[in-house]
């Protein structure tokens, strides 16, 4: 009876043990799987970055030169993004974000830049949208389409002054 007593014990100390590493740990993900995305976010290589097209191609519009800003409501919050047009070149000059989600939908694609890239080689605000971010994604194409329409208006008034 002895012997099935320490084996017993001792089976269960090693288990006991065993599961001591079990837990999350990375800093402040509150779950193992917020853990393992928050990682992968930070570690992983962004697939989507070297997909866009690299030849530079002109917008469609007649856009007066400048810096413009457009604003539209994403998931939960605004979306904001700035493109400077330069000789009907348009780029993608800053984009920022208020309350999207991190590993839920476009908060990666907008701090890698993805967006940017996106814009930068369609040169309008028809961009493919990222799965899992529809709505922040149809929130930066109006954000894009409000800085063209203030860059049209613009050109609109640089034709009618000259």
């Amino acid at each position: 009876m002895k012997p099935q007593v320490i084996v017993i014990g001792g089976v269960s100390v090693a288990m006991a043990a065993g599961l001591v590493g079990c837990g999350a740990s990375f800093e402040g993900s509150g779950s193992k799987d917020a853990a393992s995305a928050e990682q992968l976010a930070i570690h992983t290589p962004n697939t989507w970055i070297d997909r866009a097209p690299l030849e530079r191609k002109t917008a469609s519009g007649s856009y007066a030169d400048g810096t413009y800003t457009g604003v539209a409501k994403g998931m939960d919050g605004l979306i904001t993004v700035t493109l400077r047009v330069e000789g009907n070149v348009i780029a993608c000059t800053q984009m920022t974000q208020e309350g999207e989600t991190q590993s839920v939908g476009g908060y990666e694609a907008i701090r890698d830049g993805v967006y940017a890239r996106m814009i930068d080689a369609a040169q309008d605000s028809e961009i493919d949208a990222i799965s899992g971010a529809t709505i922040t994604t149809q929130a930066v194409r109006d954000a894009v389409a409000d800085a063209l329409s203030q860059a049209a208006a613009a050109s609109v008034s640089a034709q009618k002054e000259g």
